[in-house]
C-alpha cells in the first residue's frame, strides 16, 4: 500500500527524500540541544583576532607619523596609541619586551613618552610590522647595534620621502 501526501505539489520531491543543500556563503550552527540554525556570513568580515596582514594596511604609517609634528615634552600612551594606530596594551607589551624603551611615569603610574620613545617605538613598529621581524628576532636585532638599525631606518624613511617627491612630480606632468 502506497502512502498519499496531501500536502506535497506534484513533481517535488518530499523533504524526507530530498538532499539538503546550504548554499556557500552560509554557515550552520548546530548546538546538542538546539535546531540547527543557519547564521550567513558577510564575506570579508571574520570574527577573532586581526591579522598583521589587516593590522598592517597602511603601508605609509610611518611616513604619516615623520610629518606629524611632535610638539608637546610627554604624550600619553592613548595619544601614541592613535599615532600608530594599535591598542594601547601592545603598546605596554613592547615596553616589557624591548629595553630601550623606558617611558616616563608620574605618581598615578601614567606613562609618559617623549619624542625620545616616540622614536624608538617607530624603529619598533618598522622591524615588527613592516620588515615582518619576531619579536626575539627584533630584540636581537636590536642589540647587536642599535644605531646601524636606527640608521638603516632613517634610510629607509629618506628613500620612501624621495620616492614619494618622485612619484608626485610624475603625476604632475
Amino acid at each position: 500500500m502506497h502512502q498519499l501526501d496531501l500536502f506535497s505539489t506534484p513533481g517535488i520531491p518530499h523533504p524526507a527524500e530530498a538532499a539538503v543543500t546550504v548554499p556557500a556563503k552560509v554557515k550552520v550552527k548546530a548546538s546538542s540541544k538546539k535546531k540547527a540554525a543557519v547564521a550567513p556570513t558577510l564575506p570579508g568580515k571574520k570574527r577573532g583576532r586581526k591579522s598583521l596582514k589587516e593590522l598592517s594596511e597602511d603601508p605609509d604609517l610611518i611616513m604619516e607619523l615623520d610629518k606629524l609634528v611632535l610638539d608637546k615634552q610627554y604624550y600619553s600612551i592613548s595619544e601614541v596609541a592613535a599615532m600608530f594606530k594599535v591598542n594601547t596594551s601592545l603598546i605596554r607589551y613592547w615596553e616589557n619586551e624591548f629595553d630601550i624603551l623606558q617611558p616616563k611615569k608620574n605618581r598615578k603610574g601614567d606613562r609618559l613618552f617623549r619624542q625620545e620613545d616616540i622614536q624608538h617605538l617607530k624603529l619598533i613598529y618598522h622591524l615588527l610590522r613592516e620588515r615582518k621581524y619576531t619579536i626575539e628576532g627584533a630584540k636581537q636585532k636590536l642589540k647587536e647595534d642599535h644605531k646601524l638599525a636606527a640608521r638603516n631606518f632613517e634610510m629607509v624613511q629618506a628613500l620612501l620621502k624621495v620616492r614619494g617627491f618622485l612619484t608626485e612630480l610624475k603625476d604632475q606632468l
